[in-house]
């Protein structure tokens, strides 16, 4: 388990017979009580297709009913109930030549950073930009992971918002995502990148119409959304 802020960890999963997975994919995961009630959330897939072990990225919710389980009770060796992978539209291969553009707010950065991390295993690395909201700097999930794989100057750019906290020093954007940020991070639209956004309903149509407000095209914009953090 891999300890990503004070309220998110990574869980490595030996996963027996698991057929694969597209990045942007994500599963199911069904817990069951000693009385047989049982509850079930999806989280995003965080991991390549290219490693062995799945790694499912969880935000502990108070009042959940899986993810304080994952979170704080779970040990090396027990067994979940998995089912997967799901979902065929929100997924990216490297084979996509276009310039890749990801939007993120807050844990909708998990399946975004499958892409990135199935782009730096590739032979062929697509030019990408990510643009990552979060509320403050103790919050931003993979920091020294998205630090390492920009520091690999291999065409990624990586952008930060906090919209709430700044640390002294911080010399990042620290707002809401707007359209002159946009402007600021985004592919030009001849180019005709493709486009991912993930992350809270509000935050993902906020991003979205800016976007097509923009010019581009409202098929080119593919979207996830979920509640508050994605699950419980």
């Amino acid at each position: 388990m891999v300890e990503e802020t004070p309220r998110v960890r990574t869980l490595l999963l030996d996963a027996d017979g698991w057929p694969g997975h597209r990045p942007g994919q994500h599963l199911d995961v069904r817990l069951t009580a000693e009385d047989g009630y049982q509850a079930e959330r999806s989280y995003s897939i965080a991991s390549p297709p290219e490693e062995a072990r799945l790694a499912l990225t969880v935000e502990r919710l108070d009042d959940g009913e899986v993810s304080p389980y994952l979170v704080g009770e779970l040990k090396v060796g027990d067994k979940l109930e998995l089912r997967g992978p799901i979902g065929g539209y929100f997924v990216w291969r490297w084979e996509d030549d276009r310039p890749l553009l990801l939007v993120a707010g807050g844990s909708g950065v998990v399946p975004l950073m499958a892409m990135l991390r199935h782009r730096s295993a590739a032979s062929h690395k697509t030019p990408a930009r990510l643009l990552y909201s979060s509320r403050a700097f103790a919050d931003i999930i993979y920091r020294e992971d998205l630090d390492r794989l920009e520091s690999a100057k291999d065409g990624l750019t990586v952008r930060h918002t906090l919209t709430r906290e700044k640390p002294a020093g911080w010399t990042g954007f620290t707002r809401r995502i707007d359209a002159d940020m946009i402007k600021e991070v985004a592919w030009p639209i001849e180019q005709k990148p493709a486009v991912y956004v993930c992350g809270p309903t509000p935050f993902v149509e906020a991003a979205a119409t800016l976007l097509v407000g923009m010019g581009y095209e409202p098929g080119s914009v593919k979207t996830e959304r979920f509640g508050a953090t994605g699950g419980g």
